[in-house]
């Protein structure tokens, strides 16, 4: 990066599940109130390759995962190291490079940040075809180090925990390249609150104990826990917060069946301070996304994990079940006996608020901001070989066309 130059962070994000979006607009708030002299901007990556299709694509993905999760957990292991299989799915991602290309330019970016893996490819390939040289980092919004992440011309991964950056360095990606800084999460989960504050704020009793349920932006929950609500097999009465995220259908359709359930239910959609919910409550049900589960680790908060999506929810849920901070639910069954066993045992919560609070990372989106604008292009080593086994005019006309593309922003 020029020395004279303000720094400009071009964060490339997607919305297929809400955890890339939320790290994107973690370290957008980070760098506001760290570093108001460096600009941010967030662009839906899948929007700008694919405007036309971008919204029917991203229903089909997520009714796809609800449908079929089995055909998704296959295929996601198949393609988990690098092999025949998953060098075909990279080769067989279509995007044009017209619309990103002509991003850079009108940004003129310092520096690329991915927190969408197919946006990740989409830079590498720019960078291997002589497109860009501005740096480029991937930031993963998961407990993994599933191939589709890895990326040869990457200069650097920002991780959420040293069990992926173990998966990475077995993936030869050099340590160096590695900053463990914790999934970005937005600074109100830094934050310590009141209890009895915000328990008078949103009327709930302080002495009854308080669960809190998400299924992800979109809601994705079963039908176990509305009949275990309206059973008899909790043994004493709790509060719920369900929180409904974007699924209307979902929140009409508990609100309804709910209404005579013994315990105090309360049902809300998309809210913006999920932060003070996970802080005054005891516990929270939830999917094991990567961004939710950091949000939960950083307010110290224990988690029982719905039955998880073959995938990067099932890594997740494997870091936090073998961290201590989370039981992992097996089936409609097994959620009564475990929430009957928790609040019988508070010991039991209490060693799990303490496995949380050892595995958490604090600003953790300010350590990532900083990673980044301290990242600077690297000379990888496939480029290397490129410009080593061209003849000499080649070689001297290729580093002139990547100081050229400097000039003018288009790396």
């Amino acid at each position: 990066m020029q020395a004279d130059r303000k720094h400009k962070i071009l964060i490339l994000s997607g919305d297929l599940g809400e955890g890339h979006k939320q790290a994107a607009n973690a370290i957008l708030e980070a760098s506001q109130l760290a570093r108001p002299d460096t600009e941010v901007v967030v662009i839906d990556f899948l929007q700008l390759i694919y405007p036309s299709f971008h919204m029917a694509g991203t229903r089909l993905y997520i009714q796809g995962l609800k449908t079929f999760p089995s055909v998704y957990g296959y295929l996601y292991t198949k393609t988990r190291k690098p092999n025949s299989l998953s060098f075909l799915f990279k080769k067989l991602r279509f995007y044009g490079f017209g619309p990103l290309i002509k991003l850079l330019g009108e940004i003129q970016p310092t520096v690329v940040v991915s927190t969408f893996p197919i946006a990740a490819a989409a830079m590498s390939r720019l960078k291997a075809n002589g497109l860009s040289s501005l740096p480029t980092i991937t930031v993963i919004t998961d407990h993994t180090d599933h191939n589709y992440w890895v990326h040869p011309f990457t200069d650097r991964y920002i991780v959420g925990s040293n069990r992926v950056r173990a998966g990475l360095l077995n993936l030869h990606i050099p340590d160096k390249q590695i900053s463990v800084t914790g999934i970005p999460v937005r600074s109100p989960f830094d934050q310590s609150y009141d209890r009895l504050q915000l328990c008078e704020k949103h009327g709930l009793d302080p002495n009854i104990p308080i669960i809190m349920v998400m299924g992800g932006g979109y809601g994705m929950m079963g039908d176990g826990l509305s009949k275990l609500l309206l059973s008899d097999k909790l043994l004493k009465r709790k509060q719920f917060i369900i929180v409904c995220g974007h699924n209307a259908k979902l929140k009409e359709k508990l609100t309804e069946e709910l209404g005579s359930s013994k315990h105090k239910i309360f049902i809300t959609g998309y809210v913006h301070h999920v932060h003070e919910f996970m802080a005054l409550s005891d516990l929270i049900i939830t999917k094991p996304g990567g961004v939710t589960i950091s949000e939960a680790i950083t307010l110290e908060l224990p988690m029982l994990l719905n039955p998880s999506h073959p995938g990067q929810e099932q890594d997740n849920a494997d870091f936090l079940v073998e961290s201590g901070a989370a039981l992992q639910v097996r089936h409609e069954e097994d959620l009564s006996v475990k929430l009957n066993y928790l609040f019988d045992h508070p010991h039991h919560l209490l060693s799990m608020k303490t496995r949380a609070k050892q595995i958490q990372n604090k600003q953790a989106a300010f350590k990532a901001l900083d990673s980044i604008l301290q990242t600077k292009s690297i000379l990888h080593p496939e480029l290397r070989i490129r410009i080593k086994q061209s003849k000499l005019p080649g070689k001297l006309a290729f580093l002139k066309m990547i100081k050229r593309k400097n000039r003018i922003g288009v790396r």
